[in-house]
């Protein structure tokens, strides 16, 4: 059966990989993918610092409802999750994800979000190691781990976790 995937992202400072990676593997698998942001128009990624591609935004978070998706993933870049937990609508979309039990894939930098979005409290949780201070202030347990799943959350920890990653992502929507 197909499934419909979120990818939340802000308007800029996605690192590129981790979104086109995961999208590129939920829409091989026969998946179909829709890029949510904050803003209309298209969104920039990079390749670390360096602007890499643009890519066209689908619709607006705060138009979207969780019953319309069947999982959400959340790239990382330092940039992209900062802005996204700065948007209310975004962190209700978010918060909202979580609670319903359906998968929430972030990587990096992204599980930012999750703990503005007040989720990990008791959560495992694999992040970029300089936010293992924030998740364990957040209540969370933080791994240095390539993928942790914990119920419905799906977390890595960088770029080089992304077969992992997308691996627990695909795993998720069987």
């Amino acid at each position: 059966m197909t499934k419909k995937i979120a990818f939340l992202t802000a308007p800029e400072g996605i690192e590129r990989v981790e979104l086109t990676d995961p999208w590129d593997s939920v829409t091989d698998a026969g998946h179909s993918a829709t890029l949510l942001s904050t803003e209309s128009g298209t969104v920039q990624t990079y390749d670390h610092l360096d602007k890499a591609e643009t890519r066209p935004v689908d619709g607006l978070v705060k138009d979207a409802s969780v019953d319309d998706y069947d999982a959400l993933v959340l790239p990382g870049g330092v940039a992209n999750p900062d802005a996204l937990r700065g948007d209310a609508d975004a962190v209700a979309f978010l918060k909202a994800f979580v609670e319903s039990g359906k998968p929430v894939a972030a990587i990096c930098h992204a599980p930012w979000t999750l703990i503005e979005a007040g989720v990990v409290q008791g959560r495992v949780l694999a992040s970029w190691p300089s936010l293992q201070t924030d998740i364990r202030n957040a209540g969370g347990v933080w791994k240095d781990e390539e993928v942790v799943v914990d119920a419905n959350l799906i977390t890595s920890r960088n770029p080089d976790d992304l077969p992992a990653f997308t691996k627990a992502l695909l795993d998720s929507l069987r």
